[in-house]
């Protein structure tokens, strides 16, 4: 059943449910009284209350937690004994049980006496008390705790991991009753109390689930208002302004351990949340019902985004063995490697570069072919339909999950009307109204408007150009990098050096990219968040979208202008010998080897694709949080009194999720499949293979993320959502996006056209004989400018007159020596045309595909329909029921007013012949 989002506004006395736990937290450098140590070693009062999950009377649930600091003194010797705190100026508990909503209880802990502060903490304390006896007028239950102490707990051996095997004829489905397939689904409505008679409220502790007690306790967080000293409202503004160090809901209990109570979270961590289990499908059901919509849409998303890999996957290896299958019957790679052809080609480099033999490029040429021959074409022209099925079979999907978790009827309006305002905000919109009060102007309706915000926009702007442009100077740095490199390698006297100079200064160069990328992205976040945070959004909706746009922004330039650098503009602008392009006069433009940059294209992706998502999106994801837990650990370790440390058997529920990491939001989650869904589409025409890594990788990040929100982090407030928001709206950018990379990719980086063109125009003898002689310009050696020929002329042994370079000019006894042919000019006309063909009916393909399947499955369109129709047939039924009983308590009241009838009043009675009934006249009329 949905919440129902009126019920902040319902009366006091019939709101009560039993709703916070609130403890107080001694902060560092003070130390803990002697009380607590003589509690401790007496009868456990926590057992009782099951170590905070639920009240003292073991009856009512803990549904919210939240947390401050206070300050005492070394010398207060108050004595820290669990106790009711009935007497306090706030109330330890709300009495008001009239009419309870469905629910079970929580419980409130606070501190003690506390001893005189100064003015900032009195102000926290004064706001606290406020804002919690506004929560107990708001018909919650709050119970106080002793302080709690942060403890080092000794951790005994880890149980061993359970076996990956299992039996082959086990089920890949979870064992979870939410993954049986439902042969019934029951009519479901948003509560209220006006229609409570409608539900089954027969059992009323168990009516709403925790994932909904605890979305409701932060409903009524965020609306009771605090108006003591900076006038802010919420708990959000109480935790931006410190009032509380933090507030979260539980969760439902251990994961793990031998005397555990069966509960939710167990169930996904075995089921769900280990590596052992990586070939089930995911209880989607069951991580809805614990963390919410919107997290169970990330997880539904990224399982049928990996489950659509697999397809992909398998026709990449099919062209990946094709290529291979085919290396040996590729005449332009057996041509370059044929020594008797013995071309000659002209340095690499000015200077310390000499002439070099085409057949020394072998091994580049023949493992060009692996991804350069004609199924890359249509590998690509398969996942630009792929892209388009991925995202109608999402769109299908998550029509099915809505319908089947009761989001059909839910409008995104409805959740704008309960976004409250941010603490940010409501801090800059009190500046602004205060200083309107300095000036004796009215402050009705105050807002930020765009001249507000008008400093932070330029900023922004400012920013992001910046950042963008350090991007690309360090991939200026790095194309300077590799011709320094180079052109040292080849000063080299080891051969075995300079003839791999191409390989060691690709893998180095991608390597520093790599290294870049990671640590930009980190910064980019950063920094994308600061520039949102400073444009003062007003909702948190509006902040999430901003953030995203800014970083997904900055993270693609930073992870993809390597890769567009080396398919693009690589070799494009380098000239020719005697006429070659210089970067700052000095440094000459790097050209592609003789069989094109597609190869090297190859190695970049690859590299870059399998690095970030090995080290940033696995090592990063396990190492940091294991690093910080073990910091806190060591820290709680200096921090805690060893004498408390050892009597202390066990920590209650909220004392352990406190140490937990809170959560941050699914936006690093979805950026980096995005990022990645990037790498499989828009340069798949030169890495075949990238869809098969993205599976991998995927198999492992669907059980490293399921762990991570299970055991690593505090449990998220629950929200609700029908679809993934703007990331769909990007996923659709990058695959139209990625057709028309693919086509330039294959146009321009591959010879795919320029084999073409000397196959149907230029070879006699229609084969491919010939074609690399053909793709290849003549250059006389006395052409060489001044200082730029090489410094040893006979290092292959013989005198060169003239030597070979890729390029379609005409050849030095022209009279046009050295000026583009008409070759040039035939294959860009093919190459600007097969992108215009290819891009057109590629995407004609995707929208018809688009087309053709629908976005609702037509027996879920039945079913909403049908749900429709016994909804209105429900409520008809209801008014109709009410009508008579309305009907029949008038006839009841008139009979009331009507005299009595006897022989004294005749004419009261119908029957009476002074007043004939209808139907009895005519006997009237005889007698």
């Amino acid at each position: 059943m949905r919440v129902n989002e009126k019920y902040s506004t319902l009366p006091a006395e019939d709101r009560s449910v039993h709703i916070i736990n609130i403890c107080a937290i001694e902060d560092i450098g003070y130390l803990p009284s002697e009380g607590t140590l003589l509690n401790s070693l007496s009868v456990d009062p926590d057992a009782e209350c099951k170590y905070g999950l639920y009240f003292r009377d073991g009856q009512r649930k803990v549904d919210y937690i939240l947390v401050y600091h206070h300050k005492r003194p070394s010398g207060s010797r108050t004595l820290g004994r669990r106790v009711q705190h009935s007497d306090t100026p706030s109330g330890a508990r709300s009495v008001k049980q009239d009419h309870p909503l469905p629910g079970k209880g929580a419980s409130l802990d606070m501190g003690s006496a506390e001893p005189p502060m100064d003015y900032h903490e009195d102000d926290k304390r004064f706001r606290r008390e406020e804002y919690e006896g506004n929560l107990l007028e708001a018909g919650l239950e709050l119970e106080r705790d002793e302080d709690m102490y942060h403890i080092n707990e000794t951790r005994g051996l880890l149980k061993k991991i359970n076996s990956v095997l299992q039996k082959i004829t086990d089920p890949i489905q979870p064992k979870v009753a939410e993954h049986r397939p439902q042969t019934m689904k029951r009519l479901s409505y948003p509560f209220s109390r006006e229609k409570q008679h409608l539900f089954d409220l027969s059992d009323k502790d168990s009516f709403f689930d925790s994932k909904t007690r605890s979305t409701i306790v932060y409903e009524i967080l965020k609306r009771t208002t605090c108006t003591k000293a900076k006038y802010s409202m919420g708990i959000t503004s109480l935790l931006a302004n410190g009032v509380y160090a933090a507030a979260y809901p539980l969760h439902d209990g251990d994961y793990e351990g031998e005397n555990v109570e069966f509960n939710d979270r167990k169930l996904l961590y075995e089921e769900w949340a280990r590596y052992g289990v990586f070939y089930k499908y995911q209880p989607i059901d069951l991580v809805r019902k614990y963390f919410g919509e919107k997290i169970g849409l990330y997880f539904a998303w990224l399982g049928v985004y990996t489950q659509m890999l697999i397809p992909a996957s398998i026709v990449g290896i099919i062209v990946f063995l094709y290529g291979c299958a085919t290396m040996d019957e590729n005449i332009p790679s057996m041509e370059m490697c044929d020594q008797r052809h013995n071309i000659t080609m002209c340095p690499l480099c000015d200077k310390t570069c000499s002439y070099w033999k085409m057949s020394s490029a072998c091994a580049t040429a023949r493992a060009s072919h692996l991804f350069d021959n004609p199924a890359t074409v249509f590998f690509s022209v398969f996942m630009a339909l792929w892209a388009a099925t991925f995202m109608e079979h999402w769109k299908r999907k998550q029509m099915r999950l809505n319908y089947r978790w009761d989001l059909t009827g839910f409008e995104e309006e409805e959740e704008a009307v309960k976004d409250h305002p941010r603490a940010e905000y409501e801090a800059r919109v009190l500046e602004k109204s205060l200083k309107k009060e300095s000036r004796n102007k009215e402050t009705d309706k105050v807002k930020l408007t765009w001249r507000d915000r008008f400093p932070a926009y330029l900023t922004n702007l400012v920013s992001i150009i910046f950042m963008i442009a350090v991007t690309f100077a360090i991939v200026l740095g790095v194309i300077i990098y590799r011709i320094s490199m180079a052109a040292a390698l080849a000063m080299n006297s080891s051969p075995s050096v300079r003839s791999n100079i191409r390989v060691t200064v690709t893998a180095t160069a991608v390597i520093i990219n790599l290294v870049v990328i990671i640590l930009l992205d980190e910064v980019y976040g950063c920094i994308a968040r600061w520039l949102t945070k400073i444009e003062v959004p007003k909702t948190e909706k509006s902040f999430e979208e901003r953030l995203i746009f800014k970083a997904f922004l900055l993270k693609f330039v930073n992870s993809y202008t390597p890769i567009f650098y080396v398919a693009f503009f690589k070799g494009r602008f380098v000239g020719r010998p005697g006429d070659y392009v210089y970067i700052f006069r000095s440094f000459r433009m790097e050209e592609c080897a003789p069989g094109g940059c597609l190869m090297e294209l190859c190695i970049q992706l690859s590299i870059i694709m399998l690095g970030k998502q090995l080290i940033q999106n696995n090592l990063f994801e396990i190492g940091i949080p294991k690093m910080k837990k073990l910091i806190r650990y060591l820290k709680l370790k200096r921090q805690s009194p060893p004498d408390h440390e050892e009597c202390v058997k066990r920590k209650q529920r909220y004392e352990v999720d406190y140490n937990l990491e809170p959560f941050a939001g699914l936006t690093p989650e979805y950026m980096e499949m995005i990022i990645q869904f990037g790498f499989v589409t828009l340069f798949v025409a030169s890495f075949p293979l990238a869809p098969l890594f993205a599976l991998l990788n995927n198999i492992i990040e669907i059980r490293l993320d399921a762990k991570k929100f299970v055991t690593e982090l505090r449990r998220p407030v629950a929200v609700r959502a029908k679809d993934i928001g703007i990331w769909y709206n990007i996923l659709r950018g990058i695959g139209k996006l990625a057709v028309i990379i693919n086509a330039f990719v294959i146009s321009f980086t591959s010879d795919f056209i320029p084999r073409l063109v000397y196959l149907y125009m230029y070879s006699k003898n229609g084969t491919m004989h010939g074609f690399v002689n053909h793709t290849l310009s003549s250059f006389n050696v006395s052409d060489f400018q001044n200082g730029t020929a090489p410094n040893d002329p006979l290092d292959l042994g013989y005198e060169v007159q003239i030597c070979r370079y890729k390029d379609y000019r005409e050849p030095p006894w022209s009279e046009n020596k050295y000026d583009i042919s008409k070759d040039f000019w035939a294959v860009l006309a093919a190459r600007l045309a097969f992108v215009i063909v290819f891009q057109n009916l590629v995407m004609f393909m995707s929208d018809f595909v688009d087309w053709v399947i629908p976005d609702i499955p037509k027996d879920i369109s039945q079913q909403i329909h049908k749900e429709k129709v016994l909804m209105v047939e429900l409520f008809m039924r209801e008014e109709q029921d009410k009508q008579q009983l309305l009907e029949t308590w008038m006839e009841k009241e008139r009979q009331k007013d009507e005299p009595p009838c006897n022989h004294h009043n005749p004419k009261a009675c119908p029957d009476s012949l002074g007043s004939p009934a209808p139907g009895h006249a005519h006997h009237g009329g005889i007698l």
